[in-house]
């Protein structure tokens, strides 16, 4: 029956039959050429060519995409000496007239620095602190 009223590819007669996906030919599946078959990726293997709803909304509204970093809060930095030595060598410095604030900081960081590596302030280091700022 050519040219019959209920062709659904003219547009004529009752309910129309959905297009054949452009892809994968109607069949949903699609085969390469080491013979290997995976589902046809636009019309998700159903064979017919996917309606067009116009607008698709892409974002992400599941909780799991609204959850926190998994980033480690990133740790302040230290900007007094942790031990007691280390601080009443800080005092020291923070409370001598004769240095700028510039030199004050200086002597402040590699306190807390030999901290750090050392565990705490040894005397060798406290003496060598201590005649660098005194002069002496």
């Amino acid at each position: 029956m050519l040219g019959s009223m209920s062709d659904s590819r003219s547009g004529f007669g009752g309910r129309s039959q959905p297009k054949p996906c452009g892809i994968c030919g109607g069949d949903g599946r699609l085969e390469n050429a080491w013979g290997q078959v995976a589902r046809c990726p636009t019309c998700h293997g159903t064979g017919r060519h996917p309606e067009d709803t116009g607008f698709r909304d892409v974002t992400k509204t599941k909780p799991e995409h609204h959850q926190g970093s998994n980033r480690a809060a990133v740790a302040e930095k230290q900007t007094w000496p942790a031990t007691v030595a280390g601080e009443l060598l800080a005092r020291e410095i923070r409370d001598a007239p004769g240095l700028s604030n510039d030199t004050k900081a200086r002597l402040t960081r590699e306190i807390i620095e030999h901290e750090a590596t050392h565990g705490q302030c040894t005397k060798t280091f406290l003496k060598k602190i201590r005649k660098g700022f005194r002069g002496a």
